[in-house]
């Protein structure tokens, strides 16, 4: 298992903050690994999906949504199995955001594990910005984004070669 952390501190309320992170079907616009997502059941606050990663790599998760509190997403199949967490704590008229995962990895991306994590960590500190920059008002601006290749792109690029 690899731990992976980032977190930022949101000039908004923890109204606001949990607006944006609870609206699951969003996740793409902050999270760039994610392509689509396919909702399979949902149950109070317990959602099972299908998320696509750079169009090609599903994976099954187990999203709880713990309101104003934190979002709990097990990856339960695919090529990440583990947790994130997006944690949310109220801190004088600002809202502390933090994001913890606990990922493994499979098939060929075990053998990318360490670009992964590296590839994870960066779109993790991204999410976390895009979510403040909406939480702030300031959605336009948004980060510039450099061209790679993602880490799926290099797992399927590894498969097609062989």
């Amino acid at each position: 298992m690899v731990e992976m952390k980032a977190s930022i501190e949101i000039n908004a309320s923890l109204d606001e903050v949990w607006n944006i992170v609870s609206n699951l079907d969003s996740e793409p616009r902050y999270w760039k690994g994610i392509t689509s997502i396919r909702n399979i059941s949902t149950d109070n606050n317990i959602i099972k999906r299908e998320v696509t990663l750079n169009k090609t790599n599903k994976c099954l998760q187990t999203v709880t949504l713990y309101p104003k509190e934190r979002v709990h997403t097990a990856w339960t199949k695919g090529l990440i199995t583990g947790t994130k967490e997006v944690i949310l704590r109220p801190h004088d008229n600002a809202t502390y955001l933090e994001t913890v995962m606990n990922y493994k990895y499979s098939g060929m991306a075990g053998l990318l594990s360490g670009k992964i994590t590296k590839d994870l960590l960066h779109e993790a500190n991204i999410a976390v910005e895009l979510i403040k920059d909406q939480a702030e008002g300031l959605a336009d601006k948004g980060p510039i984004m450099e061209e790679r290749k993602m880490w799926a792109d290099l797992i399927n690029e590894d498969e097609s070669n062989k």
